[in-house]
């Protein structure tokens, strides 16, 4: 099937920087896109930000202006940059890619990777 590998997570300092990568293997998945989610402790899981195909981007309004999405590797592969990071940031951030398996569209979605962002 597919498999998303998560890499970066970690525990820094307000105004910080932090990288996420997300590499997706299985040779016949075709992505439409790939992106984070996060979910923080007693709080429903919410789009940090998302990357087409196309490279078209979208973003959650609480990154807006300090998160950057971004692919390469032959688009298998996603990576977020986080600028100037809050405590308000501190979260498990998702990986997530759809698009064609075969004939089925699918959803998957990475093991999740702790965000700890420290005043």
């Amino acid at each position: 099937q597919v498999q998303l590998v998560e890499s970066g997570g970690g525990e820094v300092q307000a105004g910080g920087s932090l990288t996420l990568s997300c590499a997706a293997s299985g040779s016949i998945f075709r992505i439409n896109s790939m992106g984070w989610y996060r979910r923080a402790a007693g709080k429903q899981r919410e789009l940090v930000a998302i990357i087409t195909s196309a490279d078209s981007t979208n973003y959650g309004d609480p990154v807006k202006g300090r998160f950057t999405i971004s692919r390469d590797n032959g688009k298998n592969t996603v990576r977020l940059q986080m600028n100037s990071l809050k405590p308000e940031d501190t979260a498990v951030y998702y990986c997530k890619a759809d698009g064609w398996y075969g004939s089925n569209w699918k959803n998957y979605w990475g093991q999740g990777t702790q965000v700890t962002v420290s005043s």
